[in-house]
């Protein structure tokens, strides 16, 4: 019971900053990690920049404006 006291006490930590000298994860998990192969080229280059994405905004799920972005930066649009 004193250990949930002391956990309470000692206020929120934020995982996520290493400005506090934490080291960062060894690897970042991702959606489409294991599945490349079974992909066409056009689905493994979508599934590569999500990826990357994710790793660059320290995100583990993207939201529809996020994919957007994606799809708009891979160069595709709207007619």
């Amino acid at each position: 019971m004193s250990q949930a006291l002391d956990v309470i006490q000692t206020g929120f930590v934020d995982r996520r900053s290493y400005s506090s000298g934490a080291v960062p994860p060894a690897f970042e998990r991702r959606q489409f990690a294991n599945s490349y192969a079974e992909l066409s080229p056009e689905a493994r280059e979508l599934a590569q920049a999500i990826d990357s994405y994710k790793i660059c905004h320290r995100r583990r799920f993207i939201n529809t404006d996020e994919l957007l972005a994606v799809i708009k930066s891979l160069g595709y649009h709207k007619d």
